[in-house]
Order: C-alpha cells, then structure tokens, then sequence
C-alpha cells in the first residue's frame, strides 16, 4: 500500500495570510495563539501583520522568538516551558525549517511531555510501520506554519530534527503526526528575502523534487507535483534571485514550487543528496541548499546505473531504472537528447547552469573548508551519511566506499565513474 498525506488546509496566493487567519476565529472559535519563530524575523516586523489580525479577531497571543539556525532541545525545551503557562490552543510556527522544526517539538513537549525523544527518533524502514507509536498530536493546540523563504518545505512535511546541545545527538523526528495542520503561503512574507537565502533555499526545492521523482516510494500522486515545481523552479528562481522584491510574481511562483516539492517528499521522501547533505552541513556548517546542490550532480550519475550493486529498500519494480526516470524529467524540462544518456547529461548541465545563475559555487573547497579540515572529519561523515534516514529511500543503495567518492569529487570538482566489482 502507498499513500498521499498532506495539510488539512494549505493557502496560497499573495495577500491569503488574514484571510487564512480568519478561520482560526470565525471557523475554529481559536482564543490563545503562540507563535514561533527566530529573532531576526521578530525584530524586522515579520510577525507584525499575524499580531495585528490576532488583535483584530480577540485572539490573545505570545511570541517566541529565539530560536537559532541549528534549534536545539534546550530551546524547545524553554519554549514549551513558556506555551505550558501560556496554555495556547494554537501554536503558528513562521520562519524557515528551523523555526518549524523547533516548533514542532515544542508542540510535542507540550502535548506529551513524557514522551521520550530516544523513542520518537528511532530509525524506521517504513514510516507507516513503526515500532513506535507516536503520540496523538492536535489534541490541545492546532499547528499553522507561514514560512518566510522559498525552499525548505517544512510547512507541509511530517519531519523535524532538534539537537541535544548537551550530547551533540541529533534526534530527527518523522510522523505524519507532527504534518502542520494548515500552511499559509503568502509571497507578502518572502518579498524581502536576501540573495544568498534565494539561491539556497531554492536549489534545496529542486534537490527535494529530483530525489521525490527518483525515491523506490515515488507514485504518479508525488511525481505530478515535482515535475511541476522542478518547471517552476527553473524559470522563476533566477527571476526571483536577480530581481527580488521587483518580481512578485517570481517570488509567488517559486513559494507554491518550494510547497509543491515539499508535498512531493513528505510523501515519497528522499534520497542520498540529502544524507550526504545533512552531513556536510553538521561538520562544516555550509548551508543546507548549498550542500545539496554540491553533491546532486554526482548523485544523479551514481543513481543512473542500470545494474547497481546493490538497490533501494522498497523497489516497485523488478529492476532499476532511474536513468529512465531522468530521462523523464529533461524530457519535461524540454533540455533535448536522444538517448536516456544524453538526456541525464543534458539535466546534468541544466543544474549546473542553474546553479551558476544563483550564484552558488562549484565545489566544497569553493566555500573555504581546508583539505586537512576536509579530510579529518571525511571518514566520520561518509559513515553517518550511509546511516542517515534519507538513505533508505534512494534507489540505489550506496557502498561506503561510494558514499566517500561522491564527496571527494565534491570536493575536488570531481565526477562519479563506476568501479569495477568482483563478479559472483
């Protein structure tokens, strides 16, 4: 069995925020609203125009706003700590994925706070069939999430990751449990986003998209919103990085490609390039979109093999056949070839001329990381990316040895060739 579970309600169009609000009072009959969100988006008047409607509908409310880049549970923990005295019956998380991910767990520790998060991050193989139950959420707050930039995703996806600042742990949380009950996607929120947030944010949309297509859970439901967001994607961002808030229709295009890649993944999940990601971001602090797209490229020609070693973990189909599956999507994007080949080399390019458009650099050593740095910490991150949760999902399952390769290449400016094995 596969399935398809997204928002009970998702808004878009510019301008939709106090019109969504409105439910939360005429529809919901909602009375205490806390919100969650970082210090910069609180200084600078983001969470202004939600106040204002709160005020407007008699809705009482408190803020939160510490949250930092990289949440951790000492910060959610001082959050719930202040949603249970406030006792709010909705929480509205705004933000990036940080912001929602510490929102989410302040949600859980406000709903449960017995649950243990050892038990709530245990790793998986599928998510419907848990070793453990999650505990009910929505039974004293109602979850809205308004994200501010075009890219993570979080506002309709079942995933947040918290670290224990104490142990260095990160506990990445999956349950269709913690999924936002409503998501407002209002462009008036991401007209003032930065250059370097652009590019990042979006190229992580098209990593989202292009591992959603090619995951062992894809389906035709997932596979029409990421050729969708990937069309998007690659008109309007380098519209919405060059020209910013001159360009509202840009920025509304690539805040429903961003939602519309997220919906894709919270369902059919993702692959290796954000394994490999993840760590690349914990060991070397490069953002998060940045380190996908420094590793995409490669993971598309290692994901291309017709006779892998080794498949994914849920194959619906008797053999591999995701150069098929690129094929497909140069095929959408219009990039031309004749052969599956030449279309995956033509996607190839595609990104990378993307990339250079946004301003993204072409290698890991491009952002400062020493080869000794680099190199010291190599081994550790090849062994916690092969552990990671996204890899489960990636149609060819990755060697160490494979996993090690693809980031030296991204190091160096490097592309993946296939090495010969011992036949059985």
């Amino acid at each position: 069995m596969l399935w398809f579970r997204a928002p009970e309600k998702i808004y878009m169009k510019r301008g939709c925020l106090p019109v969504a609000l409105d439910e939360l009072k005429n529809v919901m009959d909602k009375k205490r609203a806390f919100i969650v969100t970082d210090k910069f988006l609180y200084e600078n008047g983001f969470t202004k125009p939600i106040t204002d409607k709160l005020d407007e509908l008699g809705i009482q409310h408190s803020s939160f706003f510490d949250v930092a880049p990289d949440p951790t549970l000492a910060c959610a923990k001082e959050g719930a700590a202040q949603i249970s005295v406030f006792k709010p019956d909705v929480i509205i998380a705004v933000g990036g994925g940080s912001a929602m991910d510490a929102a989410k767990i302040m949600w859980v520790l406000y709903e449960h706070p017995e649950a243990g998060f050892a038990d709530m991050a245990m790793r998986f193989m599928d998510i419907r069939k848990r070793v453990y139950t999650f505990p009910k959420m929505g039974e004293k707050a109602y979850f809205v999430a308004i994200p501010t930039s075009a890219g993570t995703g979080s506002e309709v996806t079942p995933f947040a990751v918290i670290t224990d600042e104490s142990t260095g742990v990160k506990y990445p949380l999956a349950d269709y449990e913690l999924l936002p009950n409503m998501a407002i996607i209002d462009t008036d929120l991401h007209m003032s986003a930065p250059n370097g947030l652009t590019s990042a944010s979006g190229i992580d949309a098209v990593t989202h998209a292009l591992e959603a297509y090619a995951s062992v859970m894809a389906t035709d439901f997932t596979d029409g919103l990421a050729l969708k967001a990937l069309k998007i994607i690659f008109e309007y961002l380098p519209r919405a990085y060059d020209n910013g808030p001159n360009d509202p229709e840009a920025r509304e295009k690539m805040a429903n490609a961003a939602t519309m890649a997220g919906m894709a993944f919270a369902n059919a999940f993702l692959g290796i390039s954000h394994s490999l990601a993840h760590k690349l971001g914990a060991y070397h602090h490069i953002p998060h979109g940045i380190a996908n797209a420094l590793v995409i490229e490669d993971v598309l020609r290692f994901n291309a093999a017709e006779t892998p070693a080794k498949m994914g973990t849920f194959p619906q189909y008797d053999h591999p056949h995701t150069l098929e599956r690129y094929a497909e999507v140069a095929d959408y994007l219009g990039l031309g070839g004749k052969t599956p080949k030449d279309k995956l080399g033509k996607l190839i390019d595609a990104i990378r001329g993307l990339r250079h458009k946004i301003g993204i650099k072409d290698t890991i050593a491009d952002y400062g990381i020493s080869e000794e740095d680099f190199m010291a910490t190599l081994d550790e991150m090849t062994e916690n990316a092969f552990d990671d949760q996204c890899t489960g999902a990636n149609p060819r399952y990755p060697l160490l040895s494979e996993i090690k390769q693809i980031y030296l290449n991204a190091y160096y400016g490097r592309t993946f060739t296939e090495k010969e094995y011992p036949k059985a």
